[in-house]
């Protein structure tokens, strides 16, 4: 029975690891609510802040932001890569990553340079693995998301991009459709592009009173619609992580129950032959006595 012994050991070790997934299951089901609802309160914020963003800019045609114009010169492009701190969420982090590697690729055939800001564990060590140059990161960011954790390190881009060492800077991370689809996304952070700037209603025009004046106002608050698009994009991430560990802690659930059945048909097979060899050896014994 030393079969039977290593599968009965086999079964309770399936039998173990089942009941870990499951609880990380209803651990991710419950944060992903939590992560649904912070994602989904902060959009009121950067759709507010993205119009007046607009008008502002459309409202001053004489001062323009260093944000809003192209630069040429060089030659080094800024990614910010956002992926999770933890694994066990299925391909989430794989396919945003391979993304960032393929727009990275294809910056660097141009004879660009890469500087990239990293938050998140595993995208701050698969940056590292390729040899990007990565000038911050931030990583151990928790459940809940904090802007004066993210903007120090972005900062870094940010400033570099307003000094004109920078011609462009991208924005990686995994964007929340729904519990069984999140999509990643590669997309141009700086300059602002004029057309996602735009408010949705633009039948007429807002004229403001600034204190100080028009230029710091302007500055202050394009700095402020940065910051929200990068913490927005965090949150999304952070939705998506949850749902992604979720439905794969599922997953990993039901290939438990089904090796276990499988397991147990193997035991129950090697038990009744061994039973049966039993009985032909006591059936054979008495008929040669």
């Amino acid at each position: 029975m030393a079969v039977g012994k290593e599968i009965r050991g086999k079964i309770k070790s399936v039998e173990n690891t089942k009941k870990i997934t499951k609880a990380m299951e209803m651990v991710a089901a419950s944060k992903m609510r939590k992560a649904q609802e912070r994602m989904r309160a902060a959009r009121p914020y950067s759709d507010k802040i993205r119009n007046i963003a607009s008008n502002l800019a459309q409202a001053n045609p004489e001062y323009t932001h260093p944000f809003l114009v192209k630069q040429d010169k060089a030659k080094t492009i800024g990614f910010i890569v956002v992926t999770t701190d933890k694994g066990l969420c299925g391909g989430l982090n794989t396919n945003a990553l391979r993304l960032a590697t393929t727009k990275i690729r294809e910056v660097e055939s141009q004879g660009n340079a890469i500087q990239a800001v990293a938050i998140g564990n595993k995208g701050f060590g698969y940056l590292n693995r390729i040899g990007a140059k990565v000038v911050a990161h931030a990583v151990q960011l928790g459940d809940t998301p904090h802007l004066d954790k993210l903007i120090g390190p972005v900062k870094v881009l940010l400033d570099a991009y307003q000094e004109g060492k920078l011609d462009a800077v991208y924005l990686c991370y995994t964007k929340f459709i729904n519990t069984m689809k999140q999509e990643p996304m590669v997309e141009q952070l700086l300059p602002l592009a004029a057309e996602k700037m735009q408010s949705d209603k633009t039948t007429h025009s807002w004229d403001y009173i600034y204190e100080p004046d028009a230029q710091s106002v302007i500055d202050e608050l394009l700095v402020r619609y940065v910051e929200a698009l990068i913490y927005q994009s965090v949150a999304e991430n952070l939705a998506s992580e949850q749902s992604a560990r979720m439905v794969a802690m599922k997953s990993a659930s039901d290939n438990a129950g089904n090796v276990i059945g499988e397991l147990k048909l193997i035991y129950n097979k090697t038990r009744q032959a061994a039973i049966t060899k039993e009985l032909s050896e006591i059936v054979a014994g008495a008929a040669a006595v």
